[in-house]
């Protein structure tokens, strides 16, 4: 199991950690930037080879990247003047704030593919067959049993449960005229659904409507076209993406504990468990991975993405530069806070083997 989980997390961190560099590989040479290094990891190089100017290399620590080019720090060797025009600090701020945001960029890019990948094979589809019905609940009331199937909701036609919950979640009360099928012999039940109390995903206490029944485990594999796969992929990438977003305030708000933040070990628990799933599941937590890891290093914080790109906007507005000395003492911080987080979340991962 423990090397099923290593594997895992090592295609999985190597996948997401390529596509987020090759972002800013590919932008930087689009745009005339000398690269002189495109790493895989940090700390000693493992292997490695250049081709032209650029070393290609595998380092030993495989928790991020990153792409060094021409001019990107001031305690470089004397560049020559053609070396001047090619370096990153040379170019014009619109070209530097390209190749900094290509990196989440590419991450949401492959986020699209994935997901698009994964509707396209197919994914399975709860139908909208009764699992269990409670006792004393609304639809318990009006006469429905385990093992309908709801076909219609005041004549919309339903084959999902996920259609099924959204037309109740959202009915505010009114009545409902159900269309079942109970053995081939079809029958309209009227619900009127209860305002119940419940949590959402960030435990927070919500009020929605219920009828009172409960999901079966019958479902059928439905596969889309390119166009509708794409259009899926787009769809799961932007709905993650608004959850990440999400995720974050109110970690900020302290309704969600830090506690539930994991790292290394927790991402290589999950990529071991989709993988005994099956490569579908597997493809769909790494696009899920790589929304994190886009919106993540959009942040305004320095030595990631989005620090970068805060410093490269003021430079816009103002037209001038924001002092080197400043950036790095920034970026110094940022790593240092950085170095806090992974320690931190080292932390929970422990504990919470432990606990378990």
């Amino acid at each position: 199991m423990i090397g099923i989980n290593i594997i895992s997390v090592i295609i999985l961190l190597g996948v997401l950690i390529f596509v987020h560099e090759l972002g800013h590989f590919l932008v930087a040479k689009w745009s005339g930037v000398g690269v002189l290094k495109f790493s895989l990891g940090f700390g000693p190089k493992l292997v490695g080879k250049k081709m032209g100017e650029t070393e290609y290399v595998l380092s030993a620590i495989p928790l991020g990247g990153y792409v060094k080019m021409l001019g990107e720090s001031e305690t470089e060797e004397e560049l020559s003047p053609d070396e001047e025009k090619r370096s990153f600090q040379k170019q014009a701020v619109m070209k530097k704030i390209a190749i900094v945001a290509a990196g989440p960029l590419f991450n949401f890019l492959f986020a699209i593919i994935a997901f698009a990948m994964v509707y396209a094979i197919g994914v399975p589809v709860s139908t909208s067959r009764i699992g269990n019905v409670q006792e004393a609940g609304a639809a318990f009331e009006a006469g429905m049993h385990s093992g309908d199937v709801i076909v219609a909701i005041n004549d919309r036609e339903i084959s999902r449960w996920s259609e099924l919950a959204n037309v109740v979640s959202g009915s505010s009360g009114d009545k409902l005229r159900i269309s079942v099928d109970r053995g081939n012999k079809f029958l309209d039940i009227y619900v009127t659904p209860e305002l119940v109390k419940t949590k959402n995903i960030f435990g927070e206490e919500v009020d929605t409507y219920r009828i009172g029944i409960g999901i079966s485990d019958e479902t059928f594999m439905e596969r889309q076209g390119p166009v509708g796969a794409l259009y899926s992929g787009i769809e799961q990438t932007w709905g993650w993406t608004k959850l990440t977003c999400l995720g974050i305030v109110k970690i900020v708000q302290g309704v969600v504990s830090p506690k539930e933040l994991g790292g290394p070990i927790l991402i290589a628990q999950m990529a071991g468990s989709q993988a005994r799933r099956g490569i579908l599941p597997f493809i769909f937590l790494m696009a899920v991975l790589s929304v994190n890891l886009g919106v993540l290093n959009l942040l305004p914080v320095p030595v990631l993405d989005g620090g970068h790109l805060c410093f490269f906007l003021i430079e816009a507005v103002t037209g001038r530069e924001v002092n080197m000395k400043w950036r790095e003492i920034s970026q110094q911080v940022g790593f240092f806070l950085l170095i806090l987080l992974m320690i931190f979340v080292f932390y929970n991962d422990i504990a919470r083997i432990l606990n378990n």
